[in-house]
């Protein structure tokens, strides 16, 4: 991708903490990546991967220790005054004071944001205004994460890192901010996403990258991330029949199968060929495949996949 096309953009970015050798840790090694205008970009890893520590990368809270990073075309950290009004942060904890009520707090802070929209309208974005003159220490754990959604919203950005957003929500929560992100990048905010629901980065992704002891070890879309790995068929072998009887698994594409307690999975690139030619021949031996399941692999079963071969390899990529 042509740098000039990208809103974010991380080159080589390194950070280090402590001192040189052992005695020091390099939590980000040489990441890449770039994120269009308008797009929403994932950034997934199991903990302490360096998610975090590449966004604060990004948002300016941090000079890198090797490679640079370009938000809105400036250095985020050299260039902060620049980049700081046009970008919204909702970092994993707020910390805000705990006697003010949310009305309180949103004021406080739209006095250091320029062009800040109304409080009334800010909270009403994350469904908080029935809430608005609770106290902040009164607010459930979820409540106080919509709160600082709408405290990264108040300034109208143009960038917005949302790190974990959705941690504590319940589902009904979580999926009204789903929508309200969708609607925000709809509107043209470029969006950088950390989670660790993998349901959630599938849900809204446009492109991601995974993360594994500092580095990217995938990235892309979720669909070619996902298809890279098999998908399933599962069923129940019908009473007399067994997996020897049914066509050379080889000719339907089947990659490897198993079988336990005569239920049968079947692995393949393949689906449809693979289910089709297992359904006409069911049909001409007028058998009924018991629990019949087919789909395609998960976000989370390519993750899991992954992390587990990034960690038995013994690689840092």
């Amino acid at each position: 991708m042509n740098h000039g096309d990208s809103v974010i953009t991380a080159s080589g970015l390194r950070r280090r903490y402590g001192p040189a050798g052992d005695k020091g840790y390099e939590a980000v090694r040489d990441v890449s990546f770039d994120v269009r205008r308008g797009e929403l970009f994932a950034l997934l890893g199991t903990n302490g991967a360096g998610k975090t520590s590449t966004v604060e990368l990004l948002e300016g809270l941090a000079r890198p220790t090797g490679g640079s990073a370009r938000v809105l075309g400036h250095d985020p950290y050299a260039e902060r005054r620049a980049v700081r009004p046009r970008i919204g942060m909702m970092l994993q904890d707020g910390g805000f004071p705990a006697e003010l009520t949310a009305a309180e707090t949103v004021t406080m802070w739209a006095g250091c944001t320029s062009g800040a929209r109304p409080v009334d309208e800010a909270l009403g974005l994350v469904r908080l205004d029935g809430r608005r003159d609770v106290r902040v220490k009164q607010l459930s754990g979820g409540e106080r994460r919509r709160l600082d959604l709408a405290l990264a919203l108040l300034g109208r950005p143009e960038v917005l890192f949302l790190d974990e957003p959705t941690t504590g929500l319940d589902p009904e929560a979580r999926h009204t901010t789903w929508e309200l992100v969708r609607q925000l990048r709809a509107e043209g905010t470029t969006i950088l996403l950390t989670t660790h629901y993998l349901e959630e980065a599938e849900a809204l992704a446009d492109q991601l990258a995974i993360m594994h002891r500092g580095r990217i070890v995938a990235s892309g879309t979720p669909g070619e991330v996902i298809g890279a790995y098999p998908a399933r068929i599962r069923f129940a072998m019908p009473d007399g029949w067994f997996v020897g009887d049914l066509p050379p698994l080889g000719e339907l594409g089947v990659l490897r199968h198993e079988e336990t307690d005569g239920r049968v999975e079947l692995q393949t690139r393949e689906l449809q060929r693979t289910l089709t030619g297992l359904l006409l021949w069911a049909r001409d031996k007028d058998v009924e495949l018991e629990g019949l399941d087919a789909r395609t692999a998960s976000l989370e079963e390519a993750f899991l996949a992954i992390a587990g071969t990034a960690a038995e390899s013994g690689r840092d990529a």
